[in-house]
């Protein structure tokens, strides 16, 4: 592991040299600077580990070095220590106010400002292995989804080829008789068909910008929704919506929000297994929840089917993951929790009180990042 490094900032050199002669003992790499301007410049050229900063310096002090540092997205997140005369409390305050992590008070006490200096170094240490660990996580997931994609694609995409195969081979051994051949034709194009479904999913999946997005009412958009994937799944069972909300304006893409849903739907559509059309009941709730980034929409749908098996319940969110047994299955929660990232938001699933599965869908209501077009 390479040396630590530390910046050490004071207009007497008396100051500087003794420091530097402490830690450098201690195997740390010291750099040096003067005045302000010479600390802001050595920290643009190398990155230190750490900053030892005076505070009574002539032209630009301690404190204003501080704060154009915390100012810097670069240099933000470097640790600082004041080195100061001051031992009031105010004085204090107002340092650990612009930033700094500690304070050291003069006249120096060299082994004290060891120990200071090395529980700073540790804390950085400490801090790098995180965010290193944060970084393996990342990729292991990535890896992890890609193998669970890769894998998923080739087992669907083997079945429905077999699928295609096998009525291909009715058809032609049946080739006298055009009814049957009709019927094993149509067969054949909906194994196509939903091979073109699990092409134009993956495309999705690799897109991570965020789309364009337009200020719509609620209301309209949750029954443009619904109506979408009544049409496109051939379902006239209503879903019972309550939306005290009513027009509530929401910025969001059409297109992408109208498919979040209607995946959800269909979801809690198919976990009724064989159920009669009449039993199965969908109920979608609305919402408006708070965290730390601003207001979200929560849109809440539930089920009274089946429930989420036990032995794919971490998993259901996973590419290919499925209670359903039909062939060339399992993408549509995966993709509905990706397109909703893109969006800012997310999607869970729970167990509902009573039977079924409840999904939680939250989207926040404004986009921050572009001014929201008036729809």
């Amino acid at each position: 592991m390479s040396a630590s490094k530390i910046l050490v900032v004071d207009d007497q050199p008396i100051n500087v040299q003794l420091l530097k002669r402490k830690l450098e003992k201690e195997g740390i790499e010291i750099l040096t600077a003067y005045n302000g301007q010479e600390a802001l410049d050595s920290v643009a050229r190398v990155k230190p580990d750490l900053i030892l900063l005076d505070v009574m310096m002539p032209d630009m002090d301690g404190i204003e070095v501080c704060q154009r540092l915390q100012a810097d997205e670069a240099s933000r997140h470097i640790p600082v220590i004041f080195v100061t005369a001051r031992t009031s409390k105010e004085g204090k305050i107002e340092g650990l106010g612009v930033g700094a992590v500690d304070y050291i008070t003069k006249p120096i006490d060299l082994d004290e400002t060891l120990a200071r200096v090395q529980t700073q170094l540790r804390f950085v240490q400490v801090n790098r292995e995180m965010v290193d660990l944060q970084r393996r996580l990342v990729e292991a997931r990535r890896a992890a989804t890609i193998g669970a994609v890769t894998q998923g694609v080739a087992h669907n995409l083997n079945n429905l080829l077999g699928v295609v195969l096998g009525y291909l081979d009715l058809i032609k051994s049946r080739h006298d008789k055009p009814e049957m051949v009709l019927k094993n034709a149509q067969s054949v194009e909906n194994a196509v068909q939903r091979i073109v479904s699990i092409i134009k999913q993956l495309s999705s999946l690799v897109v991570k910008s965020r789309p364009p997005v337009v200020r719509c009412k609620l209301d309209e958009i949750l029954a443009s929704s619904v109506g979408r994937y009544q049409a496109e799944n051939q379902i006239t069972r209503t879903i019972t919506i309550d939306n005290p909300l009513g027009e509530y304006p929401v910025d969001t893409n059409v297109e992408l929000f109208e498919d979040i849903v209607g995946k959800v739907l269909i979801n809690a559509w198919e976990s009724y297994g064989d159920a009669p059309v009449e039993d199965r009941g969908i109920w979608l709730h609305t919402a408006v929840t708070q965290n730390s980034e601003g207001k979200l929409l929560q849109l809440t749908i539930e089920d009274a089917g089946l429930g989420i098996k036990e032995d794919i319940r971490d998993r259901m969110l996973e590419p290919f993951i499925s209670s359903k047994h039909t062939v060339g299955v399992g993408m549509g929660l995966t993709i509905a929790r990706h397109a909703l990232r893109n969006l800012g938001g997310e999607v869970t699933l729970q167990d509902r009180p009573g039977g079924g599965a409840t999904a939680i869908i939250t989207h926040p209501v404004e986009r921050k990042t572009k001014k929201a077009l008036s729809g």
